[in-house]
C-alpha cells in the first residue's frame, strides 16, 4: 500500500470504534485511504501506522461482524 503524502489535498480523517468509551484504554484508530486503512495507536499518533490493503481491510472488517453476531 502506499503511503499518503504530507501536504495531500484531502487530510485523513481517524476515528475510533464505536465501543471505544473515550477513558483512555487500549484503542487503536483507522483512517480509510484510497486503496486500504492505515491503523495507529491512539496514544500515539505521531509514531508508527500500519497500511493494509483494501481487501485485508475488508477481510477484517467482515470476520467482526460475523464474531459479533455469534451467540
Amino acid at each position: 500500500m502506499i503511503m499518503p503524502e504530507s501536504g495531500a489535498s484531502s487530510p485523513l480523517v481517524w476515528f475510533t470504534s464505536s465501543y471505544s468509551n473515550g477513558a483512555g484504554g487500549e484503542c487503536v484508530e483507522c483512517a480509510l485511504t484510497g486503496d486500504g486503512a492505515l491503523i495507529r495507536d491512539s496514544k500515539t499518533t505521531d509514531t508508527h501506522m500500519i497500511a493494509v490493503s483494501g481487501d485485508a481491510w475488508r477481510s477484517f472488517v467482515v470476520g467482526l461482524r460475523r464474531a459479533s453476531t455469534r451467540p
